[in-house]
């Protein structure tokens, strides 16, 4: 059977779309596992896990090349100057997560994880902004509806004690999706402009990750262990091994040369309609209906802004 429909390579839609389902399991093993529990603890076993996961890969690839050489996990050697760029990677994304993890330890899912799709908005405005890049009106106008949804969530926020303008667990969320917005800026860079592999790129920032987020558990051990204590749970591994076949399928459809951005970004983002419902039908939470009907606007101005004419 051909992978090819309407002309499209389906490999890499199909690589999207169970991105996103991972990437909707990693949020909710974010959240079981950090509610009551210390967060610096949780981020550096979970960086440590995926170090673990890629160790090997990088031993056999430096030491034994030819048992991985027909499979797409060789990791390959890079210099000095693509380190030092891997490692700013892992340093733009280990404040993101360490933002992220704990707006989600202490806001409900059902508004955190919408929060987190917003960001294709604030990619686009910082290629705007930086890039010198002109959005088409399609593109404006999912804009607007994005920005609509993001305002309209707060006063659904309200309803639940959660306000905006004084909770700062929103402004963490914020700040770690615009961080992670220049993040995806930062792959495409790495990945088209440098040619770099999408494992080895995965290998080296997830063990760069580890020796970024050790000073905040070092600090949590001397300073904050006595009033934030820290229990093992599964899913702390889980969201390692969640976000690490999430981003190999990015990166992998990301690559592709047939693939087009303006559809792999709106497919990863319906990966909020996974913690959504689990929000929902596990943990009970509250306005459903009035979050599910912006959470649909979202990922429509989504499409609209990974839209481009021909």
């Amino acid at each position: 059977m051909t992978s090819r429909v309407l002309g499209w390579n389906m490999q890499w839609i199909l690589q999207s779309l169970l991105s996103a389902l991972f990437l909707g399991l990693y949020d909710i093993a974010k959240k079981s596992a950090v509610r009551e529990n210390a967060v610096p603890v949780v981020l550096l076993l979970n960086v440590v896990t995926a170090a673990l996961i890629y160790l090997p890969l990088l031993l056999l690839s430096s030491s034994l090349p030819g048992i991985l050489a027909s499979t797409p996990f060789v990791v390959e050697p890079i210099g000095p100057s693509v380190h030092l760029l891997l490692f700013a990677k892992s340093a733009l994304v280990g404040a993101s997560w360490t933002l992220a993890l704990f707006a989600f330890k202490h806001l409900p899912i059902s508004i955190a994880t919408p929060i987190r799709a917003t960001s294709p908005l604030w990619t686009t405005l910082v290629a705007v902004v930086l890039m010198g890049e002109r959005p088409t009106m399609v593109q404006w106008i999912g804009m607007l509806m994005i920005l609509f949804a993001f305002i309209s969530f707060s006063n659904v926020g309200k309803l639940e004690g959660i306000h905006r303008s004084t909770n700062r667990w929103v402004g963490y969320m914020i700040a770690a999706t615009l961080l992670g917005s220049l993040s995806a800026l930062y792959d495409k860079f790495l990945l088209q402009w440098m040619s770099i592999p999408p494992v080895t790129l995965q290998a080296w920032f997830s063990i760069y990750l580890v020796p970024v987020m050790l000073p905040l558990a070092l600090r949590w051990y001397w300073k904050d262990r006595a009033l934030q204590p820290f229990s093992w749970r599964w899913t702390i591994p889980a969201i390692a091994v969640c976000l690490l076949i999430a981003d190999f399928l990015y990166f992998s459809a990301l690559s592709d040369p047939d693939a087009l951005l303006a559809i792999i970004s709106p497919l990863r983002r319906t990966s909020v309609v996974i913690p959504f419902v689990f929000g929902i039908v596990i943990l009970s939470e509250k306005n459903w209906k009035r979050k599910a009907a912006l959470i649909s606007l979202m990922l429509c101005g989504v499409a609209l802004v990974s839209y481009k004419s021909a």
